[in-house]
């Protein structure tokens, strides 16, 4: 009973600051793969977040062969927690890998930004905006899914 008293105490604070449908997302400025700065603004219509290695790759897998400005056209933005990735490792190897991408990848190398958007770590978060309020929120197990949406969402 101990355990679950404090597994339940931990969790707490990620309800507590769990976005709700409504409410206006915090603004926040990221650096893509190329060192570009990006704010979240108003336009922006869909956020996806991948809290893990596993996500990131559904992103990928989903938009791989697509044209270069398909989630841009889309209004979307595509943020990857790359906090818990060895400096060296992302510096290295993995963002240069990245600009390759046919899309910009906001990354929250500090995990400023991905924590406040609760979700499954294996799962892609999709976050229906209007005017910087979230509309509606979905999670996707697979890139086929995620594709399937991001058709759904064409300008």
């Amino acid at each position: 009973m101990k355990r679950w008293s404090i597994l339940l105490l931990s969790l707490l604070p990620l309800w507590a600051n769990a976005l709700e449908v409504g409410e206006r997302l915090a603004p926040w400025t990221l650096l893509d793969q190329f060192d570009e700065a990006y704010s979240l603004d108003s336009q922006a219509r869909v956020l996806l977040v991948a809290r893990s290695m596993e996500a990131a790759k559904l992103v990928n897998a989903a938009l791989k062969d697509k044209p270069k400005d398909y989630l841009q056209e889309r209004q979307g933005v595509f943020v990857a927690d790359i906090q818990r990735m060895p400096a060296l490792i992302a510096k290295m190897f993995a963002v240069p890998a990245m600009r390759d991408y046919p899309y910009r990848v906001m990354l929250d190398r500090d995990g400023r930004v991905a924590p406040r958007y609760v979700a499954a770590e294996d799962k892609v978060l999709w976050l229906q905006l209007q005017d910087g309020r979230l509309v509606a929120r979905q999670e996707y197990a697979t890139a086929e899914q995620l594709a399937a949406a991001l058709e759904q969402a064409r300008p």
